[in-house]
């Protein structure tokens, strides 16, 4: 067995090192060349190309491998053309034994303040989620058209070293006044790296985990844990009605989303145990080794 991560990013390389520690042979796609030159000098054999771009794109050979897709989609439009440019160019001898496809909770129809488990709505109302649905659609109908094994994670929030809000936080960017502010989901990098190896030794056809600690709570709530932490002074608090003046476009879709997202089924059938049960404690594991 070998394993192809597309993608190589921050969740991938944790992956990629916890199978390279095992002795599993690791090849990384990635779309920056110094990125990938950093891979490379660590022993991982890498494919650099970008998904965007079909006439430079290349045939990959997964054959005897489990496939982890961790690219994002482009900017813009309602379909995942990466996933679909990926899908396209695997070559016909060379189909992998598994995928394993990093989705997000923004395929979830809009549920106020309501319980989200893996047999809820997918209707999104933004363009992201409408796009992450799309490449589950994509994976999903390669996976049955040549009997591969298609494994969905719908990922919350991903905080980490490196990943807190300190921009965010130091430039005094306001938040939603908390009394106004919904549920939020998480979960930390470390985790979501374990859980996807889970997935992959553990996920069978048409299985689909929600991805996240099971601790939610307000994005307001977060940003002020991270200051604090952080040693930071929190920022300032707005209304919902000054927050769509106030706040970056992205800023505003994150705190207009309020779910709580069941993530019983991952430590079941998973059986997963977090390092970070929550978010002090993953939080102080990420300020320790932020820089």
């Amino acid at each position: 067995m070998k394993i192809f991560i597309a993608g190589c990013g921050y969740i991938g390389e944790r992956i990629a090192r916890k199978y390279q520690e095992s002795g599993v042979d690791v090849t990384c796609q990635v779309r920056a060349e110094e990125h990938g030159t950093k891979l490379a000098s660590s022993g991982f054999p890498v494919v650099i190309t970008t998904l965007d771009n079909t006439v430079s794109l290349q045939q990959f050979d997964l054959a005897d491998s489990i496939l982890f897709y961790l690219v994002p989609p482009p900017g813009g439009g309602n379909t995942d053309s990466r996933a679909r440019n990926f899908i396209s160019h695997i070559k016909p001898t060379g189909k992998p034994l598994k995928i394993i496809y990093m989705s997000a909770t923004s395929v979830y129809s809009e549920t106020v303040d309501g319980i989200v488990t893996e047999e809820s709505p997918t209707s999104p109302e933004s363009a992201m989620g409408k796009r992450r649905l799309d490449a589950e659609a994509v994976f999903t109908n390669y996976g049955s058209a040549n009997q591969i094994p298609v494994i969905i994670l719908r990922v919350s929030g991903i905080y980490g070293p490196g990943r807190l809000p300190v921009m965010q936080i130091t430039q005094g960017q306001p938040l939603l006044r908390e009394e106004e502010s919904g549920p939020s989901n998480r979960i930390h990098a470390d985790d979501l790296a374990d859980i996807c190896i889970a997935a992959a030794e553990q996920g069978g056809y048409g299985d689909i985990f929600n991805i996240s600690d099971g601790q939610p709570s307000s994005m307001t709530s977060y940003f002020n844990a991270c200051a604090d932490t952080l040693g930071l002074p929190r920022q300032p608090q707005v209304s919902f009605s000054e927050a769509s003046m106030a706040m970056s476009p992205l800023m505003f879709s994150y705190v207009c989303q309020s779910r709580v997202v069941d993530n019983r089924r991952m430590l079941d059938r998973l059986n997963v145990k977090l390092r970070y049960e929550t978010l002090s404690e993953g939080l102080a594991a990420s300020v320790t080794r932020q820089g």
